[in-house]
């Protein structure tokens, strides 16, 4: 052969072997480029989705430039897709893009599973309805109690014939778009039973409760009387002497609770007479059930309550309470707190500032 054959011989077989590596760089080059994008963008991924789908939609909303930068920006995912296996299964649910990403980081949180989480907060004294209100509005969550009763949601999670109220944990819990409200019912009902599971065995001795769904009732008082964290402890202290001496708790949140939707924000003489199974003005010992969603503090408040000598207490106004051990001190302080209210009187704190 002769030299100059042996020359192109030797071109046409290495200058590929040189030219593909150098193109394919150049091509997965166009992954690291970012998206054209001015403003962040909510990309959802449904189940059944693909890498090759969310490419095309990429495309149709215009991220991937004209059409020959989109072509070639398709080409250099396929060319991605080949060499990472892991890259054609994606993970379903809701992606935020923002200006300045790329492909190359987008791909990697679709690998990854880094989806949107959004929040879902159960407010320490808030009631079972005000929860399902919330969850009715809360965005991606897919719902599966919509049309059931109270009584079926529970059936749902495992606690046929209990009464809901209560068995929540308040706290904040991060969802993906698609879980199930009853999914994340399920897991505040978890937590609620092992924050009391937990609070039962290191309650003191001699308690006035027959079981811990006394103490869930108890805490769920608590949770409502209370207006500064501090107090918990005493409030509780004051309603466990009470059951002790066989007085009635007289609370007024047992009051509004038996009363439901009548009630319009006042509790008048005739509400305090009327004989619901949760007017403790009427009855002796606790409610039934608990009347809101206590948090963990007051559970903890519920099972180790403090010792004190008072059996009264009133609002000042600041959201702190005035105690007393005898009817007459309490009388001279509802004298002085209640008849005689400043114009900022609070019942509760003011809300803090953001």
């Amino acid at each position: 052969m002769k030299k100059r054959h042996i020359k192109y011989f030797v071109l046409l077989v290495f200058l590929p072997l040189l030219l593909v590596p150098l193109g394919l760089t150049w091509l997965a080059g166009h992954l690291h480029r970012p998206l054209q994008l001015e403003e962040e963008y909510i990309l959802d991924v449904p189940r059944g989705g693909s890498l090759h789908g969310v490419v095309r939609h990429l495309e149709r909303e215009g991220m991937l430039g004209d059409a020959n930068e989109a072509r070639l920006r398709q080409w250099s995912v396929r060319l991605y897709a080949l060499t990472h296996e892991d890259a054609r299964r994606i993970h379903t649910g809701e992606y935020r893009i923002k200006p300045g990403e790329n492909l190359a980081s987008l791909l990697d949180k679709l690998e990854n599973g880094d989806v949107i989480q959004r929040p879902f907060v159960i407010i320490e004294g808030s009631t079972f309805r005000d929860m399902r209100a919330q969850l009715g509005m809360a965005p991606g969550i897919e719902s599966l109690t919509l049309h059931l009763s109270d009584a079926e949601i529970m059936a749902e999670l495992g606690l046929p014939d209990m009464h809901p109220e209560g068995w929540f944990a308040a706290d904040t819990y991060f969802y993906t778009r698609g879980e199930t409200d009853l999914a994340l019912l399920r897991r505040a009902l978890q937590r609620q039973q092992r924050i009391l599971d937990e609070a039962w065995a290191a309650r003191v001795d001699d308690l006035p409760y027959n079981d811990p769904y006394d103490a869930l009732i108890m805490a769920s008082i608590v949770e409502r009387e209370t207006g500064v964290p501090h107090e918990r402890g005493k409030i509780a202290g004051v309603f466990v002497r009470r059951l002790e001496l066989g007085m009635r708790l007289q609370t007024d949140p047992t009051v509004i609770y038996g009363m439901g939707e009548r009630y319009d924000g006042r509790i008048r003489r005739a509400d305090l007479r009327e004989p619901t199974p949760y007017n403790t003005y009427v009855i002796r010992g606790m409610p039934p059930t608990p009347i809101a969603m206590p948090g963990a503090a007051a559970i903890r408040a519920a099972v180790n309550p403090e010792r004190t000598e008072a059996l009264f207490f009133v609002a000042r106004g600041d959201g702190s309470h005035h105690f007393s051990a005898t009817l007459e001190e309490h009388n001279a302080a509802v004298r002085r707190y209640q008849l005689n209210r400043r114009e900022d009187y609070r019942s509760s704190p003011p809300p803090a500032s953001p």
